[in-house]
């Protein structure tokens, strides 16, 4: 294989060599020299001037995967048609119902033996998506009178702590009925807080995702 390919290129090509072996032999059986053997004569040193580490190339895959995803979340936040309220069921369902999550949850490590993406995953949800997302939606929701709260910015952390955090089976290994009841329990605090927007589709949607993660773990094994 040329040498001379520009940065972007060689990027491109570890991040979807990478994204293809972690789908066929999972994150965890994925070694970085598993990803060299498939590169066509790129050496480690290529690799390593671009990342760091393997975790640093599955943040980036994932980060390319999502790319889209996140774009269509923006949508909906700058969407001049539906009040606060309406607009945060819409960035639940879109972000829950996204094809990208099976690849995600397919391609998922194993979050106690990652503890360093654990950390990735809680900072991007404080810094990245709770301000960018869900905080002007809380904001416009005070504003048209549908959401209310003297704390919008502790709500939108709350929020997506819980949806991203608590109620992901990848962190906390939890089976289809553990995620069953924790879905209800968030339901319901949602519903404390006025804000009646997860249902039954979310519900089988978390179910299906659950199971995939599972599957995908069970066949690690």
């Amino acid at each position: 294989m040329a040498r001379n390919k520009h940065p972007e290129e060689t990027v491109n090509l570890i991040l979807s060599t990478a994204f293809r072996l972690f789908m066929k032999k999972g994150y965890e059986h994925t070694s970085v020299q598993d990803i060299i053997d498939q590169l066509g004569g790129l050496s480690k040193g290529a690799i390593y001037h671009h990342f760091k580490s393997k975790e640093d190339i599955l943040v980036a895959v994932t980060d390319r995967m999502t790319a889209e995803s996140n774009q269509m979340l923006a949508v909906i936040r700058d969407r001049s048609d539906l009040n606060g309220k309406e607009k945060l069921k819409a960035i639940f369902k879109e972000s829950i119902n996204r094809p990208v999550q099976n690849d995600i949850f397919t391609v998922a490590p194993d979050f106690h033996n990652n503890p360093r993406l654990l950390f990735s995953l809680l900072h991007d949800t404080i810094d990245h998506a709770a301000p960018k997302y869900i905080l002007p939606i809380i904001e416009q929701g005070i504003s048209d009178g549908s959401i209310e709260t003297d704390y919008p910015e502790q709500l939108a952390e709350l929020i997506l702590l819980a949806a991203n955090v608590w109620l992901n089976p990848m962190i906390f290994d939890s089976s289809e009925e553990e995620s069953h009841r924790k879905f209800m329990v968030f339901s319901q605090m949602m519903q404390g807080f006025g804000l009646n927007v997860v249902d039954e589709e979310m519900l089988a949607r978390l179910k299906e995702l659950t199971s995939i993660y599972s599957i995908r773990k069970t066949s690690s094994r």
